[in-house]
Parts: structure tokens; sequence; C-alpha cells
């Protein structure tokens, strides 16, 4: 249930600014970041002009909207959601609670994508797939900055579905970026023949990870559970997806993953153990991210010789 709080003292921007740090203050670890970003929304504005406008008196309607956005932040609703936005990767995506809520550190994983199609030859087009592509972030961060690829993206939920072909439409990528709905690569599988589909030069995943059980109050309120349960040991699609690609990865290709903080040694394990043999020289790696955190396992097949 929405608590109550009591009304802001007036509509100057500098007062609503202060009234909603105060009330999120007790929830948030970032409530004037909080206030500005959702009471430029309400005004239309930059939250430059917001700052600059610090004197300027609302509309009642306008402080009545902010105060019902600061009441749902206050109830853990992620920013992004009341929004409708989240800057990645130095595009702005919409997301809503039919997607996860892309995370900066996610953004290694297309870092690290970037370097390895910068190492490949760049014709014939390069194939990259995403799997779980959610909002589409990843995928479509990587078709704008590689215009030689041509993604592919994968989600079961449909509606994670229909919010990334809103972003590949708005980033004017739909024509480079494939979706399709199924089971990490199931939807490249032919039932008929057996055969795995085509072969994969990159293929990136953000897959759910987490322990229902141990994450944030706010995330498992209002994040969509189908995007973050990892099973009893947060492994689960791992044990699945890494020998899916196997099938899926050219000679010279590469599997990035991303991982929660403490994964990396099983992650790394579970790659060896469906690797080693077909591909004996195969390559694991794990990368850090900005915090210093285990954030991605990548595995570099060797090509033929």
């Amino acid at each position: 249930m929405t608590r109550k709080f009591p009304s802001p003292p007036s509509v100057t921007v500098a007062s609503l600014l202060a009234w909603a740090v105060q009330v999120l203050g007790p929830t948030s670890t970032t409530p004037r970041l909080d206030a500005e970003i959702l009471l430029a929304q309400v005004a239309g504005w930059s939250r430059a002009r917001l700052l600059a406008e610090h004197r300027t008196v609302l509309a009642p309607a306008q402080a009545e909207s902010f105060a019902h956005l600061v009441a749902r932040r206050a109830n853990l609703e992620p920013v992004a959601y009341l929004v409708g936005h989240r800057e990645f990767y130095g595009l702005e995506m919409v997301v809503d609670p039919r997607v996860l809520v892309p995370r900066p550190e996610t953004e290694l994983l297309v870092d690290l994508a970037l370097a390895a199609i910068a190492a490949m030859p760049p014709s014939p087009p390069l194939l990259v797939a995403d799997i779980g592509t959610g909002s589409g972030a990843i995928a479509i961060a990587l078709a704008v900055h590689a215009p030689s690829c041509h993604l592919y993206a994968t989600d079961i939920s449909a509606d994670a579905l229909e919010v990334a072909a809103l972003n590949a439409a708005r980033h004017q990528v739909a024509h480079r970026v494939t979706l399709l709905q199924g089971d990490l690569l199931a939807p490249f599988s032919d039932p008929h023949s057996g055969s795995p589909g085509p072969l994969f030069d990159i293929i990136v995943s953000n897959p759910p990870y987490t322990i229902l059980d141990e994450i944030d109050a706010g995330v498992a309120r209002h994040e969509p559970s189908l995007a973050l349960d990892g099973g009893p040991d947060g492994l689960h699609l791992y044990r699945r997806l890494i020998p899916q690609a196997l099938r899926s990865l050219r000679p010279g290709g590469c599997l990035l993953l991303e991982i929660g903080a403490t994964q990396a040694e099983a992650v790394v394990m579970l790659a060896r153990a469906a690797f080693s043999s077909p591909f004996p020289s195969c390559a694991c790696r794990v990368h850090r991210d900005l915090a210093g955190r285990d954030r991605v396992v990548a595995i570099a097949l060797a090509c033929e010789a």
C-alpha cells in the first residue's frame, strides 16, 4: 500500500524538491537525484533548467503529478519505470514493467563485444546473437556502434520483445536487429533436422542469475521475476545456455556472459566442462566492472587449424 505523505509547503521548484528529498530519504540512496529526475519529467524540462528555475512556481496539477510520482518512488518503484526510459550506452531506451531496467554494469558486456567485433574481419557481415534481450538494450547498442553486424535477439517473453521492437525502431536499427521469441537459442534450431541453425561470430547474454530470496526489495516488488530468477543457486540458465552456445558458435567465435559478482568460478567451470572436449584450446577470462566486481565471463574458441 502506498503511504500517505504531508503535502509540500508550496509549489516552487525548490520547495517541491526539498519536500521530495525528505520523503524519499528513508527509502532511496539517491533521493535528490530521484526528485530532480521526476520533477524534470513533470515539468518537461532538462535537469539543468530545473535547477536554474528553482524559484519558479509550478501549476497545481504539476505539483500533484509530482507528488504522485514521489509516492510511487517511495514505494520502491524504479525511477526508470516512472519516467518511461533509461539511458544505456549513451542511448535512451524505453523501459516499463515488462522488462528489466538496464544496469550500467552491463555496459561492460557491450564494450567487450565491440572489442571482439573490431578484431574480426568485417566481411561477410558478422552475426551476433543476444540471448534474453529484454528491452533490447545490448543488441541495439551493438547495432548502433557496429554497423557491419547483423543482430539476432531472443527472449522468451513476447511482452519484452514488444519493448525491444520499440527501441530498435527508435534508434533506426530495426532492419539489422531480428527479434525472435523463444527459450534461449531454441528459436534458431530446426526441430526436424536437429540443426542448431546459423553459426554466430559472437553470442552475448545477460541471463537471469539472481537468487530471488537475496535481491533488493524494490527489484523483487516491481521488476519482472522472469528476467531475474536464476534458480536456487543462480546458475540454472548458465547450465542450459552454455552447451547450446557451443553448438551455435563458429570456430574463432566467442561467448560473453554477464554474471553475478560471486559466480565467476562456477561459470568458468561450467564453460570449461562444456567446451573442453570439442574445443580443448578455448580460453576463459573473467572481466571486472568499474566497481572491481567480477562481471563478465568471456569464452573464446580457437580457430580451426
